[in-house]
């Protein structure tokens, strides 16, 4: 009937230090670069770069300038290029530019004008085995 209470355990990554994304709002309007380790959630207007963690642009979201992240997920619009690990256009998005990824997902209704660029990890050169040296014992 009554026990000990059991230890949680911890999430696989619990390393991770846990945040609250940012918001820009619907209204809002930025002009300059803007950069978080973190994540942002873009429902307003940014003209200018942005670097981020992990990027969610809105429908009613949009971006006149650069995007680098980890990750980006467009519902909204961006005019300039994109380079991120992984990156998803919603059937809503509308990306008038460049993507750099490598791993692309595009819902049926996106519209994406530009060249779509596979970022490639450079390989690494493979090791050569050791020449075997027989030598006669006497």
């Amino acid at each position: 009937m009554f026990s000990k209470p059991h230890k949680a355990t911890e999430p696989a990554d619990a390393g991770r230090k846990l945040a609250m994304a940012s918001l820009v709002a619907e209204g809002v309007r930025i002009s300059g670069d803007l950069e978080t380790a973190g994540d942002l959630h873009l429902d307003g207007a940014v003209e200018g770069d942005l670097r981020v963690g992990h990027l969610v642009i809105g429908e009613t979201g949009a971006v006149t300038g650069a995007i680098h992240a980890d990750s980006v997920e467009v519902r909204g619009r961006v005019a300039g290029v994109i380079c991120a690990r992984r990156v998803k256009l919603w059937s809503t998005a509308r990306v008038d530019g460049d993507i750099s990824h490598t791993e692309l997902a595009i819902e049926a209704g996106a519209h994406f004008e530009g060249r779509s660029l596979a970022l490639i990890r450079p390989e690494t050169p493979a090791l050569e085995a050791p020449a075997l040296s027989v030598v006669a014992a006497e």
